[in-house]
């Protein structure tokens, strides 16, 4: 069975200039034959995975050819969002699918969510030691 990967959270400021630290997880996102190297953020009461609309472009997606369009709620209700499906590598661990809400604005970072990160994986926090650790569920072990 692999073992967990630990993970630093990121030290960074909030929009009101507040140092504050934040569980940021490296990851490879890969459409077709496009990769690409990004941070995205743990969120735990996030409904769903959302993808910045930049982020999309850059791997290739594009906004027409996407039939899946979705409703979010909260404070990404009013913007436009569509259904995409990426591969996506953490670590050492086996690429898995992610859908994505890829959203019509770069407003907003990339959330990993409910539906379905946390769903591929578990997570530990250890807020006090500024640390997360993540492993692939059980059914992505092959188990």
């Amino acid at each position: 069975m692999l073992d967990a990967q630990r993970f630093p959270f990121v030290e960074r400021y909030d929009q009101f200039g507040i140092p504050d630290a934040a569980p940021l997880l490296p990851l490879t996102l890969t459409m077709r034959e496009n990769s690409l190297q990004a941070m995205g953020l743990l969120d735990t009461g996030a409904s769903i995975n959302v993808l910045p609309y930049l982020m999309g472009m850059q791997l290739g997606a594009v906004w027409e050819q996407q039939t899946v369009s979705l409703q979010l709620a909260g404070n990404l209700a009013a913007i436009e969002a569509r259904g995409l499906i990426l591969d996506a590598t953490v670590a050492q661990f086996p690429t898995v699918d992610l859908a994505f809400a890829w959203v019509k604005t770069d407003n907003v970072p990339m959330l990993l969510g409910q539906m379905n990160f946390f769903r591929e994986f578990d997570v530990c926090f250890y807020r006090s030691s500024l640390a997360f650790e993540v492993r692939p569920t059980i059914k992505n072990l092959g188990f």
